[in-house]
């Protein structure tokens, strides 16, 4: 097995935290704690970054240099948008209201610098383009769209959002948070102009690494005011005076993390290895064997079940490893998951019952 699963019964909570890859240890060991305990470690440690950048191009398309590491994607958000050219008359921000709360948190904390939150209704449906089309008036300056909508699934139709974006002049973000690993991500051919991610969950890359990519053509046009000497253009001449990297590196800030993006190359190589594609049919094979409502069109790779409490106490007892956000149960099949771990799933169900 390329993965250590958790004791117990069947681990669905890749919408959460992907299991840890057998190698990821060893990988650690070799990128970082080596080369430390040998001495003149940062050669070692900024090719581990590299590598990391790398990984990220190689699965989700563009450039490594359109990549910057980031510890979180509240952090990645906030690099964009505090960077984002905007005046008063032209300054909203567009999100579902299904949105993950702590992009939410970003862009309010952003007001005193002249951002304010437009948020789709509640009952809108954010798989619906025109709807975004409906709500991106003349006031907004950015959209952030969420790819897979963790408390329900739905998938946002980025790439009609984008187009619509482009045209009225707006700059659109996608969170591939719960879309990297699962779905096919093609971050050039979505139109966005940036993304941001993170590691942790269908990418088995562990906490702390997150990352931003920007389209090549928009980068020169954000000024992110947290920055350090890594944003610079030439970190390593210790230069007094600041000059914006030219590439996604402008973004990166100070002295960097190391470990968390070498723990994550083993995670991006390990689904890279075995094939998104590969890995999507597994999970929508094993969801069929459930005979509950679901559309693949539509859906990232979680099940959100509204289920009784007879069916949840069945899941507990079974040991299974799932959660519940909202009266919402969530499941999520990955590449460890056998027919066997759905068949005992689709036994507790009964019905929802």
């Amino acid at each position: 097995m390329s993965f250590i699963l958790p004791k117990g019964g069947p681990y669905l909570m890749a919408h959460s935290v992907g299991c840890l890859p057998a190698g990821a240890q060893d990988a650690l060991a070799r990128a970082v704690l080596d080369p430390w305990a040998q001495g003149d470690p940062w050669p070692h440690w900024l090719m581990a970054i590299e590598d990391f950048r790398s990984a990220l191009a190689n699965l989700l398309g563009g450039a490594p240099d359109d990549y910057c590491p980031q510890p979180n994607l509240s952090a990645g958000l906030f690099s964009l948008l505090s960077g984002l050219p905007h005046t008063k008359k032209r300054g909203a921000v567009l999100v579902s209201a299904h949105a993950f709360p702590s992009l939410l948190y970003v862009i309010q904390q952003l007001h005193d610098s002249g951002l304010t939150l437009k948020i789709l209704p509640p009952n809108a449906d954010p798989g619906d383009p025109q709807l975004w089309a409906d709500a991106m008036s003349d006031e907004v300056c950015a959209v952030v769209m969420m790819h897979v909508h963790s408390n329900t699934g739905v998938v946002t139709p980025v790439a009609d959002v984008a187009a619509i974006a482009q045209q009225r002049g707006v700059f659109s973000i996608v969170d591939i948070a719960q879309s990297a690993g699962i779905l096919d991500v093609d971050l050039p051919g979505m139109g966005v102009d940036a993304a941001i991610g993170s590691c942790v969950k269908w990418l088995c890359g562990g906490p702390g690494a997150g990352f931003l990519w920007v389209r090549p053509n928009a980068i020169h046009a954000l000024t992110p005011p947290n920055i350090g000497w890594f944003s610079h253009e030439a970190p390593f001449a210790f230069q007094s005076g600041f000059r914006y990297a030219p590439d996604a590196r402008r973004f990166w800030g100070g002295t960097p993390s190391v470990a968390p993006y070498a723990l994550a190359k083993e995670g991006l190589r390990l689904i890279s290895d075995i094939g998104v594609a590969t890995i999507r049919a597994h999970n929508r094979g094993l969801i069929a064997r459930l005979n509950v409502s679901f559309d693949p069109d539509r859906s990232g790779g979680t099940l959100c079940l509204r289920l009784g409490d007879g069916a949840v106490q069945r899941l507990k007892n079974k040991d299974v490893k799932f959660d519940q956000r909202d009266g919402l149960s969530r499941l999520s099949f990955h590449i460890w998951n056998t027919d066997q771990d759905a068949d005992l799933v689709a036994a507790a169900l009964e019905r929802f019952s």
